[in-house]
């Protein structure tokens, strides 16, 4: 189902997001009142707005973005290389600024396709969101305004495992397992994030389990294509 797509023009992506707060009580007045609004339609019995103010990293309004990593398969002698790079810093801007000069230089090109799993419902728009957010231009690769569908080079292997199933949702781990694919949750989960984060202060822990999250993506749509995984002694990580 995929073989127009060529392995090596495909960008693979994740991020990781927390709250722009470390805390609800750190919100600015006016945040706490549109984050109470927002709660009241998300908490559970026995819950308060502060009690889930844990979550806000997953709303573009709320979060910010800590982390982005990226990577691309090669070849070397025909055999799969994977290139992976991360940008994460406490400041999101500066995150954006990096990412976006990447993506331009390939948005030029015009053939290179991004990919993500639950991209078209999360990570994409996320990303847009908040490089507007931060005063900054979308790139040519991310910018859908004005597009037909079969122009828009995305691809999302969550939607792939649809099958055009809408109300269906697999998470990468229990794809990765069905797949015989190892597993990235060795560490952390993306329930942990924000504790690492904002409690822990550990940023580099996080960036290292976004990349797995994007090894295991590349080698999924490897599987979806039926071909072979890429061995972990060619996965070249990129400073």
């Amino acid at each position: 189902m995929l073989e127009s797509y060529k392995i090596d023009k495909i960008i693979f992506l994740d991020i990781e997001t927390v709250p722009e707060y470390p805390e609800f009580n750190s919100l600015p007045e006016n945040f706490k009142h549109l984050w109470e609004k927002k709660a009241k339609y998300l908490i559970k019995e026995n819950e308060t707005h502060s009690d889930i103010y844990n979550r806000a990293g997953i709303y573009a309004e709320f979060g910010k973005i800590i982390c982005i990593s990226v990577g691309f398969i090669h070849f070397k002698n025909s055999e799969k290389y994977f290139r992976i790079k991360s940008f994460s810093n406490d400041k999101e801007e500066v995150i954006l600024k990096e990412f976006i000069k990447l993506m331009d230089t390939y948005s030029a090109k015009n053939d290179y396709v991004l990919c993500a799993h639950n991209g078209k419902e999360f990570d994409f728009p996320y990303i847009c969101r908040r490089i507007l957010i931060n005063g900054l231009k979308i790139p040519k690769i991310l910018d859908l305004a004005g597009k037909k569908p079969w122009e828009i080079n995305h691809l999302d292997t969550l939607d792939l495992w649809k099958f055009g199933d809408y109300k269906h949702y697999t998470s990468l781990e229990l794809l990765a397992t069905i797949f015989n694919i190892p597993t990235p949750k060795d560490d952390i989960d993306g329930s942990q994030v924000c504790d690492v984060y904002w409690k822990s202060k550990d940023l580099n822990r996080i960036a290292k389990y976004c990349e797995k999250d994007v090894l295991t993506i590349a080698q999924l749509f490897l599987k979806y294509k039926g071909e072979s995984l890429i061995d972990e002694s060619n996965i070249e990580s990129v400073k």
